[in-house]
């Protein structure tokens, strides 16, 4: 299975949660590494706008 987003390509998380209140449901973020696929065999990445990083499933992000 491979990543369906690459390094540096520019997304949006696809629902932006309660805990997103301090950003724009708008905000972009940018991959920033391509991790392995977690319990359930989902691929992950890391994403980060600012000073912001977090852990995503790619089912939560949408291409630009």
């Amino acid at each position: 299975m491979s990543h369906k987003f690459k390094v540096r390509q520019m997304v949006r998380l696809a629902q932006p949660g309660f805990s997103d209140a301090r950003t724009s449901a708008a905000s972009i973020y940018e991959v920033v590494r391509l991790m392995p696929a977690d319990q359930s065999g989902e691929l992950s990445y890391r994403i980060k706008s600012g000073a912001i990083e977090r852990a995503v499933r790619e089912s939560e992000i949408r291409s630009t």
